[in-house]
This record gives C-alpha cells, structure tokens and sequence, in this order.
C-alpha cells in the first residue's frame, strides 16, 4: 500500500496553496501571523471567500453543500491554510452543530440552517456548561418546560450557561436543556435551538485575567422556543451532545495547523510568512508521521479514521518527540491511539497567567543580577503597563508599541 500523497492530491496541495496566497486578505494574514487578534469581520470575510469557492464546509459532504474531500484532502486543506495564515474556521457552526443537523435534523431544520452556516449568515456558539454543570454536563439545570398553545407549541426555558466562547457575536445558540426532572440524568435532556434575539435571551461578558472578551455568560428567563426547533426525539439529548462532542474534539485537536510550528522562527522568511518550500515550511516529526501514515492506512482500507484529537498532540511531540512513547511499527494498526498520544490545545491559546506551558528545558533559579532585572520588569508591567494597555497594543496593527519599547530601553533592560 503507497502511503505517499498521490498525484491528485498533491495538485490538490498546490491549488490550495495558490488560492490562499491570492484570496487571503493581507490584513487578516498578517493579524494571524503575528498573533493580533481577529474581528468578527474578519472571520466571516474568510468563510464567505471560501463558501465562494465551494470550500466553505470542508468537512461536509456534497448532498449538504460542502466538496466532499477525503480525510487526506481535509488535512491537505487544513495545513494549507494554516501555512498560508489563514484563520482557522470557526467551528461552532461548521464543526459542531452543523453535523448533527445532518445526523438528527429533519430536512425542514437542514435546509434552514445549514445554507447559512455556509455563507456565514449566521453565527452560532455552544450553551452546554453551566456553573453547576462544567465536567459534569450530565448535571445541566437549564429547564425547558413544554408549553401547549393555539398559537403554537412551544418551550419555555429558563437557566443560565457560562464560558459561552464568542456568545457576543452569536445569532443562535445549541443548548442543552433538561426537558424530565424525574428522568435518570443523561436521559432527561434535550437539544434545543434558541435564536439569540428572542426575548429573555441575555448576554453578559466574562473578562478573562488577560483583557480578553472572548466567553460570556448567557442568561435565559422565560425564553420562548418553538417545539420545532428541538433536534431529534425530547430526552434524547445526551445521544446528540456526546456525537457533537467527537467533533469538538476533532476540531481542537487542529491537525493540519499543528504540523507547523508558529514559535519557530527558522521556518520564517524575512517577511516574517512561513516559507513555501516544503522541505523549510514542514518539519514532520515521526509522532506526525504515524499519525498520518495510519490516517491514510484506515482511509484506503475503509476503517474508521482516528480522531485528531485522540491522535496526537502535535505541537509538544514537534519540540519533544522522545517524551512520548510511539506505537511500535510491527503493531496492529487498530490499537487505541490514546495510549500513545495525548491531546492538544487549540492553535493559538496560551496557558493561563500563573501557569506556565512545561518546559523541562527552562531554569528558573534565578542569580542574584537576574532576580534585580526581574524585579525591575514587573514593578515596570504593573505600574505603566496595564491589561487595558496591553489589549490595545495587542489589537494595534504591528501589534507592538514603541513606546513601552522605549520605555524598557530607558530603564536598561
């Protein structure tokens, strides 16, 4: 079996390739490659662009309106993209919902809302956790109580959920509601679409420890939503969130994004663009290559593909291949991924303040100079530097101030 991309599809690669480098947006370009954050306009620009070409659902199949690529062909893109600094899609429509609108959706909520996940008329986000129910989603308090009425059926819902990621941009929000308070706990849940401008619909922004607005909470009291938009069968919920969550996972796990390193600045040139040579853009660690090998062994077989996410943890293997233990080469292709690999983050997010990425390479014990210049760094950061100001600067576009850098110069460090 030739596990080397054919022909087709490393014509597939360059068209790809050659797309972005026409299509992308310079500005967005630059604000991913050099880590500024991204608008919401700048997201939808992108899916539009690709919707035009017929490439904005990459995973879809053709009956829903996406290409129908292969795993190989969705990897290729994705690693193009990536190479290219495109933003990554977002998800919560494409990814999540979208799937089990083809799954469990009946034809009337496919053609509605598919089409408009597409062409990014429509934004959605995720209202799974809620402050009681993080880890444990099974224990989801929000109450979905049946309504009968002449005008119409209807739920009335009424709860809060958090970490609600993007929720400020949202036009529509897939939650998770329990629909039979005396039922076993996974079996009294449903799935419920809530339009985001119904009335009681809430949002109110979480400010993380960074500056950030990137989740929310969203407040639901006495929020009508009409039986028809209740996916599948009442208290079958569970079934749908956990096959949503397979995909979650797999977009987390950012396959074709985490071949490249965007820390390492070898594989840069002077314009600060990943090169397009693919001996200098790509450095495919042997932990990748498995992966990848047995992600084209089960796709020309026919066996169900690995998820990215139980597959592999790109970015540390790249940077520490010998702290993870591969599967041996003379092993049964079928065994369970995560005993090899584990799982990770999503491109771009940072260990939280305080909680420092491992790094077994890194010393801290500080000599006396070192712990002066330290010091004299942070009473800089806290006095003149603020999360307010570090926001703005990280929004500007070189996404750099020289002014703090003027300032640091003046104090010697």
């Amino acid at each position: 079996m030739d596990l080397n991309f054919s022909p087709a599809e490393t014509a597939f690669r360059e068209e790809v390739r050659n797309f972005v480098k026409e299509k992308l947006p310079g500005p967005i370009r630059h604000k991913v490659m050099n880590g500024v954050h991204l608008t919401r306009d700048d997201h939808v620009l992108w899916q539009r662009t690709l919707h035009q070409r017929g490439w904005g659902g990459p995973g879809w199949p053709k009956e829903f309106g996406g290409p129908g690529w292969t795993p190989t062909e969705q990897y290729v893109f994705e690693e193009e993209c990536a190479a290219g600094g495109a933003p990554r899609l977002i998800s919560f429509g494409l990814k999540m919902i979208a799937p089990v609108l083809m799954a469990f959706g009946n034809p009337a909520q496919q053609q509605r809302y598919l089409p408009k996940i597409l062409s990014a008329e429509e934004w959605w986000c995720q209202g799974y956790s809620e402050p009681g129910a993080g880890s444990d989603l099974a224990a989801v308090k929000t109450r979905a109580e049946l309504v009968r009425s002449g005008e119409g059926d209807h739920y009335l819902v009424n709860g809060q959920k958090t970490w609600t990621t993007l929720g400020q941009h949202a036009d529509w929000i897939f939650c998770l509601v329990r629909t039979d308070p005396e039922a076993k706990a996974q079996r009294g849940i449903s799935f419920l679409l809530v339009d985001m401008k119904t009335p009681g619909v809430t949002v109110r922004p979480i400010i993380t420890l960074d500056g950030a607005h990137e989740v929310n909470e969203v407040w639901l009291e006495d929020v009508k939503v009409p039986v028809a938009n209740l996916i599948g069968e009442e208290n079958k919920g569970w079934t749908y969130a956990k096959f949503l969550l397979g995909h979650e996972r797999t977009n987390i796990a950012g396959a074709g994004a985490g071949s490249l390193d965007p820390q390492d600045q070898g594989h840069r040139n002077p314009a600060g663009h990943f090169r397009t040579d693919d001996a200098g853009r790509r450095r495919l660690c042997p932990a990748l290559q498995a992966v990848g090998c047995r992600t084209r062994l089960r796709h020309q077989s026919g066996r169900r593909l690995l998820q990215p996410a139980q597959a592999v943890d790109l970015r540390r293997l790249q940077r520490n291949p010998e702290e993870h233990h591969l599967a041996d080469d003379h092993g049964p292709v079928d065994d369970d991924p995560r005993a090899h690999f584990t799982r990770c983050p999503p491109r771009g997010r940072r260990p939280p303040l305080g909680r420092p990425g491992r790094r077994p390479d890194m010393n801290f014990d500080f000599d006396e100079e070192q712990r002066a210049l330290a010091d004299t760094v942070q009473r800089f950061i806290g006095k003149d530097y603020t999360f307010e100001t570090r926001r703005t600067i990280r929004d500007s576009a070189p996404g750099w101030s020289r002014e703090v850098w003027q300032a640091l110069a003046d104090l010697g460090v």
